[in-house]
């Protein structure tokens, strides 16, 4: 794009912003491009690729096309203004079946015509030895084409006709009296460049087969058709190139607009401008919005409920809950607790190592999704969607969509794996239960040391062996206190930690849902927030460089 912008630093007056719209469209061409018909991309491209093309050649000439039907006298005016007898004139279909250049000025314009595509043997130059001393200084810096009939019966020159209008800077159209409201030249190509009124003139030819008293009128009923066009600023000249009525005052227009320099930049900017319209018409100019936090929260809860996250959450809890109990639990009866199955290792979500590295870290045994599970997700995934392009264009509403199911295909997997890999602190108890461990054990151990000790007196009494003195406490034996305190404090400790249990259990299980949810919002935005915003992100560069193009 430095080159471009080079280019039109030559083209224009210090200032100019043409470089800077023209990479503004480029920016828009290249982010509309899969959103917006593939038809109008490529015209995009072209036209780019045709301004900086133009603008790298010479800003010395105008290249000035002569279009009209057979039988205009396109090719009399041509031989008119060149002051030559270059282009073949009669009344045969087709009568000029190549473009002929005449160029007034050679330096810079030999690029300028390879450029345009004319062959050597169709280019004459009237500052060459064989037109000495007889040129228009007036036309100095011109290119002047004859182009085939644009209504040629052969395909080719429909297509060259096509080919140079796009190339040209300043389009003469030629009509006759009696065709000039031939919708053939009207709809096909004066309709289509409303927006290039600057780099027109219309000549009227033959007014000489028109009596004078009607020539006013003839020249109005054009302008009134013009006007029908979307043209009406566009001139018209009465001509006869047969008797060389009216030349002149052809040959001072196009000399005035040869000598401005205007020609081609404003051809280029028409031509990005109508190109830039055509863009804003189909992609439109509303301001995107991201995704709304109630739609986005939807989707997550959708994520959450298909992944099984109630159910691993629920598992949490029940198992923190069995665990707890075993460590807190009555020694003599936590032991029962083991023959539960634990609710985590059921999911394969507390295998350890060895475990994962035999069932896979990736997969667990959470229920796939049911059918009402996977229509919310799909619910939702579109309402993010149709949230975001509602005020959009039908192109960038079916981009988006697109682009909201692109890895739909991953979501299973994906959620199943963050399931998977999540921490949920399973195998770690809190300090307290620990704590009570101990303290359960110690009151086993006590409550054992007295039950021995009583066996012990009570086989000594029947032996009636000499029975030693046995401590008391405030008149109980001191085996009797230890027996029914460590029964008893045991038992009592396992219910109070019945409830801090419970407590612990919901706590974990609330901690393990921001986890687990914390993972699914991660593949929530990197599966369906992130593409939609690439999409909105290349919609917003559409429409800020077809807002500079337009500017």
């Amino acid at each position: 794009m430095t080159s471009l912008i080079e280019g039109a630093r030559k083209l224009v007056s210090r200032g100019s912003d043409l470089g800077v719209r023209i990479s503004g469209l480029e920016e828009a061409v290249s982010h509309a491009r899969g959103r917006l018909d593939d038809d109008l991309i490529d015209d995009g491209q072209e036209v780019v690729d045709r301004a900086a093309g133009r603008l790298r050649l010479s800003a010395e000439h105008t290249v000035i096309a002569i279009a009209g039907a057979t039988g205009s006298g396109k090719s009399s005016t041509f031989n008119a203004l060149t002051g030559l007898e270059l282009s073949s004139v009669g009344v045969r279909r087709p009568t000029t079946s190549w473009a002929t250049a005449c160029v007034w000025g050679t330096e810079g314009a030999e690029e300028l015509l390879e450029w345009l595509g004319i062959p050597a043997r169709h280019q004459t130059t009237r500052d060459s030895m064989l037109d000495s001393g007889r040129s228009d200084r007036r036309m100095e810096g011109t290119v002047l084409l004859d182009l085939p009939d644009h209504d040629s019966t052969e395909v080719s020159h429909h297509l060259e006709v096509d080919r140079l209008v796009k190339l040209a800077d300043l389009l003469v159209w030629v009509l006759d009296p009696q065709k000039y409201a031939d919708a053939a030249i009207h709809d096909r190509y004066l309709k289509q460049l409303t927006g290039h009124q600057d780099v027109m003139l219309v000549v009227l030819n033959h007014i000489d087969t028109v009596p004078e008293e009607r020539r006013s009128s003839m020249l109005d009923d054009v302008r009134r058709l013009l006007a029908e066009d979307g043209l009406p600023n566009v001139p018209v000249v009465g001509i006869s190139a047969r008797h060389g009525i009216g030349i002149d005052d052809l040959k001072d227009a196009v000399a005035k607009r040869v000598a401005s320099k205007k020609a081609t930049k404003a051809r280029v900017e028409a031509d990005i401008r109508a190109t830039a319209e055509r863009f804003a018409h189909a992609s439109g100019a509303v301001a995107s919005r991201p995704p709304g936090k109630d739609v986005v929260r939807e989707l997550e809860d959708a994520f959450a409920d298909a992944a099984g996250v109630p159910i691993v959450v629920d598992a949490v809890r029940d198992s923190t809950r069995i665990r707890a109990a075993r460590a807190t639990g009555w020694p003599i009866v936590s032991w029962l607790t083991r023959l539960k199955p634990d609710p985590l290792k059921r999911l394969h979500l507390d295998l350890g190592k060895e475990g994962k590295a035999l069932t896979g870290a990736s997969r667990t045994s959470v229920p796939p999704a049911t059918q009402v599970q996977r229509a919310r997700v799909d619910a939702a995934v579109r309402g993010v969607a149709d949230g975001v392009s509602s005020d959009l264009e039908v192109p960038w509403r079916e981009s988006i969509r697109r682009a909201s199911v692109s890895r739909s295909a991953e979501i299973s997997d994906e959620l199943d794996k963050s399931l998977a890999l999540t921490d949920l602190s399973s195998s770690r108890l809190p300090l307290w239960a620990g704590t009570v461990r101990v303290l359960q054990w110690l009151l086993l151990l006590a409550a054992l040391g007295g039950a021995g000790w009583l066996g012990a007196l009570a086989v000594m009494a029947y032996l009636k062996m000499p029975e030693p003195a046995t401590p008391s406490l405030g008149g109980f034996p001191v085996p009797t206190i230890m027996l029914v305190v460590g029964v008893a404090l045991g038992i009592v400790l396992a219910l109070v930690c019945r409830v801090l249990v419970s407590f612990t259990a919901r706590s974990r299980a609330r901690t393990v849902d921001r986890r687990l949810r914390s993972g699914i919002r991660q593949i929530a935005q990197e599966l369906v927030i992130q593409p939609i915003e690439r999409e909105l992100d290349s919609y917003e560069r559409v429409r800020e460089g077809l807002a500079t193009a337009l500017k």
